[in-house]
């Protein structure tokens, strides 16, 4: 069967992480700039192969102090290692809707694998002719397992920064004609 390739509708997408401050609230910030493929064997999507790449200079939490703070060798060191980036190696169907995407993330120059949730929207014609598919993308990663280690204590002692990050995504992608 033929390869199909999907592209990413930028318009329509948004990537987006969660980190706990001070155990006591959440933080939630976005990537402005990143780019994704689909592979897919016809329109099967469980067959399908993604990559994506977020440019970490785009990053926002609504804080420029704060941004330019997690683009420095404390948090993601953006001027080392300008991207973070995924590629999947499989895509484990759990019903017609709910996948597991498996592959391998690397930020700050380390590589590990990150399972995350698939849920499937469907595939639709626009009124334009286009094809398209949409999905949902949830995971959870350790800061810590790539080397984001900054860390500070409250004026009480609590935790400054938790080291859990829980990532969301809504991708809308478009069949290449």
């Amino acid at each position: 069967m033929a390869k199909t390739t999907w592209s990413l509708d930028p318009t329509h997408s948004e990537v987006q992480f969660k980190v706990r401050h001070l155990m006591v609230s959440w933080v939630t910030g976005a990537f402005q700039k990143f780019e994704a493929t689909v592979e897919t064997e016809g329109d099967d999507i469980a067959t399908a192969s993604v990559t994506f790449k977020a440019d970490l200079s785009s990053i926002s939490t609504n804080n420029e102090q704060r941004d330019a703070h997690l683009r420095s060798g404390d948090f993601f060191d953006a001027d080392n290692h300008p991207q973070v980036s995924f590629v999947s190696n499989k895509l484990e169907k759990v019903t017609d809707a709910d996948y597991k995407m498996h592959g391998t993330l690397t930020m700050r120059g380390v590589s590990k694998p990150l399972t995350v949730n698939v849920d499937f929207g469907g595939i639709v014609k626009d009124p334009w002719g286009n094809t398209r598919a949409g999905f949902t993308m949830n995971g959870k990663l350790n800061r810590k397992d790539f080397g984001i280690s900054f860390s500070m204590l409250s004026e009480t002692g609590g935790v400054l920064l938790g080291d859990d990050v829980t990532l969301n995504a809504n991708m809308e992608f478009v069949q290449a004609k």
